[in-house]
């Protein structure tokens, strides 16, 4: 039976190839993901490998608050000498490094703009390149490092891709305006000669210190041990020399801590990508169990046969078992080799959306291997235990009897297993959208309730089919007369097969139709929080609207004739064990944003949630901690109120102080805005920020209008993975549409001998496709709109409301009319190729 099977396989190997694509695209989209994701990570250890290599201990400042917007703490220079005097300390290297978070960056600057990705880190680190040789994780490429004030040296690749050079110029900007710097050298980090869309500058320390507002001041001193010494002795001689204000790592703990935070950053990238490539495989196991149906139910006869020659249906059985199983390792295979291009694929999508990510060779680990392998035999073999058990469901007599059909699936005859289904989605949907329950616990029961519903639908959409496809076949008949009508007929002649070739593209519009539904709320409620939260004339904010910009900004706004400048300074603290943004604003700052006031020095205004969350009530005294370490205490002067809508979008902080007490709290304090009040002219702003490259002045509409469509970059990425299974679906209905051709051999042949022509046949084709597209359009779209208002309503206290994409709607529709198109054009054109003597004669 192998042997009938391996066959079976080669002489239908056509039928195959279409089977095996709906795994292949599924098995590379996870293989993909896992090499780009392992790719990048490699990309990161080898910059930190390089980093302490030779490093025997790294001494930090101790960290507070991980994401700060103005650097984490630092070390004061005066603790070198401590360092030098330690037991077993051969060489040390101190350094100043930008972070890449809010104003603790230094931007690159050419002809006026800042290069690199706008979403990217804009890194720089300032060093004694003289010193230490042995600490010196860069090498040179060209040039020299820079050893006094003005000079730069750039990475390779970043020098390639500006086309820089030693000897050229180029702008520097941090904490104040550009300067410029001439380029001395060129150099490697390690292996890595770029980190992607991020930019890296080097500079002498002193340089450093003044362009990062730290003088003084330093990030990291590296640490290398005399001879002899092992790195924990040494680390120990440092703590106890340093004492316990500091923090002290070997080299190697240094590294694996830096790469454990990017493999947890790499996480969510690789688990995001990772749903898309199963949502692909699970539309692609509705392919495969549909294929493999029909390819059964046409081989009825000869599957009798061998059962009449001694088969037993344990071994028909085990024949069909074998078909699906051969498949999934072919899929998996190609799909493993088509996943290796498509990981480069994936990292076109991130950088076209802005989001680039240093990159190595590509990394094939055997997980990659195994885990993409196993998914598609799995998923495959699963999909073929139903169509295996049909085999044998008709004696090998009545199925040698011509016109012999297979009996009617049980879904057919007992709809009460799918209406029980159908209760238990509908009951995880109600419990997730109205029962109150956390957002994340809400969410997820809304997640589980859409499989069980695409399942329910699955096992229901044949009783609804012929009803339908006969609505929508009646324009085609008005159009095309008998070809449109035999093309209504044929979409609903086997119910079964059209509501399962419908199903996969139902799932994949279903889904695309709640990411439309979603990002129209989400934009909608984002626009009405930021038009009630913001009535200033204009507003500064930094290039991708998210960073931190120096407080130089606000003040070179001040200057323009007609402006009343008022800044929000931005931070994040630590308190009650959590990490919390904190605002500050100045006196009338009422006028330009909705704060319900302004409080006075060391007061704060709370939004009342948070306060409720803490214990705090109006005059309660209580402290945060600083990025330096630093404590401050507070007391609580009022609260802020938050609409539900403004939730989803907050200009302000849940935390509001006064900018005097900021600025006395943090090290170097930066804005997230500069709102602006009066009647100054756009240009004559603009030309105040000439000196910043990376700063923005809109109109608050502008403004508006611009974060609003910041929200179109997701959905752009969300469409392009959901794509994957539409395509998935477009092959099955291929699929489909070409066995039943073979299965309607006889039938063609008859028409044609009649009188239909082979332009006819082609229509009538075309006509079925496209009925079936629309059916699975006229299943998924509603079914996406429910699941979209489901999970609107469990985000409704988070601002979220719920919109209809109208426009989106049509667009998938036609999507769905031109997948159709697609879908007939080889089946098509197979059907009308028949020869008519031939056909008459097909069994």
């Amino acid at each position: 039976m192998r042997r009938v099977a391996l066959k079976g396989l080669w002489l239908r190997r056509g039928r195959s190839l279409l089977t095996t694509l709906a795994v292949v695209l599924g098995v590379a989209m996870v293989c993909g993901t896992y090499i780009l994701t392992d790719t990048i990570d490699k990309a990161f250890n080898s910059i930190f490998t390089a980093a302490s290599s030779q490093t025997s201990a790294v001494v930090t400042a101790k960290e507070f608050v991980e994401e700060s917007s103005s650097g984490r703490g630092t070390l004061p220079a005066s603790l070198l000498e401590k360092v030098r005097g330690a037991e077993g300390v051969a060489e040390v290297s101190p350094t100043v490094e930008a972070t890449g978070f809010g104003t603790d960056q230094i931007r690159l600057v050419l002809d006026g703009k800042t290069i690199g990705n706008e979403n990217a880190p804009k890194l720089g680190v300032g060093a004694d390149f003289s010193g230490s040789e042995r600490l010196n994780p860069f090498d040179l490429v060209d040039g020299e490092f820079p050893g006094a004030e003005g000079e730069i040296a750039l990475l390779k690749g970043l020098a390639d891709d500006e086309d820089l050079a030693v000897g050229d110029t180029i702008g520097v900007a941090a904490q104040g305006g550009t300067e410029d710097f001439e380029i001395v050298g060129v150099a490697q980090f390690g292996e890595v000669d770029s980190l992607g869309g991020a930019t890296f500058g080097l500079f002498d320390l002193a340089t450093a210190q003044r362009l990062l507002n730290k003088p003084d001041q330093l990030d990291v001193i590296s640490v290398a041990s005399s001879t002899g010494v092992p790195d924990d002795q040494l680390k120990t001689s440092l703590q106890d020399a340093l004492g316990a204000d500091v923090r002290v790592r070997t080299g190697d703990e240094q590294a694996a801590s830096d790469s454990e935070d990017i493999e947890e950053a790499l996480s969510f990238i690789r688990y995001f990508l990772l749903a898309f490539g199963f949502i692909a495989l699970g539309v692609g196991a509705f392919v495969i169990y549909n294929t493999l149906t029909i390819t059964v139910a046409q081989r009825v006869r000869e599957l009798a046969t061998l059962r009449a020659l001694g088969a037993s249906g344990r071994q028909v059985r085990r024949s069909v078992l074998i078909e699906g199983l051969v498949l999934g390792v072919l899929a998996s295979a190609v799909g493993l080799v088509l996943g290796y291009f498509l990981a480069s694929g994936l990292s076109a999508i991130f950088v076209a959306l802005g989001i680039d990510l240093p990159k190595t060779d590509q990394v094939v680990k055997t997980r990659t291997i195994v885990v993409s392998i196993a998914i598609g035999v799995i998923v495959t073999a699963v999909a073929s235990i139903a169509p295996a058990r049909r085999a044998t469901r008709i004696s090998p007599i009545a199925a040698m009897q011509e016109g012999a059909k297979l009996a009617p699936k049980l879904t057919t005859r007992k709809p009460i297993w799918g209406l029980a289904v159908l209760a238990l989605a509908a009951a995880l949907l109600g419990v997730g959208a109205f029962a109150g329950l956390e957002v994340e616990t809400g969410l997820l029961m809304i997640a589980g309730g859409c499989l069980v519903l695409f399942v329910a639908v699955s096992m229901l959409a044949h009783r609804v089919i012929e009803p339908i496809a006969r609505t929508l076949g009646r324009p085609l008949r008005a159009v095309s007369g008998a070809t449109g009508h035999l093309a209504s007929e044929n979409a609903a002649r086997n119910p079964a097969r059209t509501a399962s070739t419908a199903g996969a593209l139902m799932i994949g519009l279903a889904l695309v139709t709640i990411v439309a539904t979603l990002g129209e709320g989400l934009r909608s409620s984002s626009r009405d929080a930021l038009e009630q939260q913001v009535t200033a004339d204009f507003v500064v904010t930094s290039g991708n609207g998210y960073d931190t910009i120096p407080r130089a900004v606000g003040e070179a706004v001040a200057g323009v004739p007609g402006a009343e400048v008022f800044p929000i300074r931005h931070d994040r603290v630590k308190a009650f064990g959590d990490e919390v943004s904190v605002d500050a604003v100045r006196e009338g700052s009422e006028a330009v944003v909705n704060v319900s006031a302004v409080p006075e020095q060391d007061e704060a205004i709370l939004e009342r949630g948070y306060a409720a969350d803490n214990g705090l009530a109006i005059g309660s005294e209580f402290s945060f901690t600083g990025p330096d370490g630093r404590r401050f205490g507070l007391t609580v002067a009022g609260f802020q109120d938050r609409t539900s809508v403004q939730n989803i979008d907050p200009v302000l902080a849940k935390v509001i102080i006064n900018q005097a007490t900021f600025d006395e709290s943090f090290p170097r304090p930066g804005d997230q805005y500069v709102l602006v009040a009066g009647t100054p002219a756009l240009a004559a702003i603009d030309a105040a920020l000439a000196a910043f490259p990376d700063v923005e002045a809109d109109t608050r509409a502008g403004w508006v209008d611009t974060r609003v469509e910041g929200i179109n970059m997701l959905l752009s990425l969300l469409y392009v993975l959901l794509a994957l299974s539409v395509i998935v679906s477009l092959f099955g209905m291929v699929n489909t549409l070409v066995l039943t051709v073979f299965e309607r051999t006889r039938e063609i042949g008859m028409l044609r001998a009649v009188g239909m022509s082979r332009r006819q046949v082609r229509r009538m084709v075309r006509g079925e496709s496209v009925i079936t597209a629309l059916i699975g359009a006229t299943l998924g779209l509603p079914l996406g709109l429910l699941l979209a208002a489901l999970m609107a309503k469990a985000l409704e206290d988070e601002g979220m409301s719920f919109a209809v994409p109208v426009f989106s709607l049509i667009a998938f529709t036609i999507v769905a009319i031109i997948a159709g198109i697609i879908a007939a054009i080889a089946p098509a054109r197979r059907a009308a190729r028949l020869d008519v003597l031939r056909a008459l004669q097909y069994e």
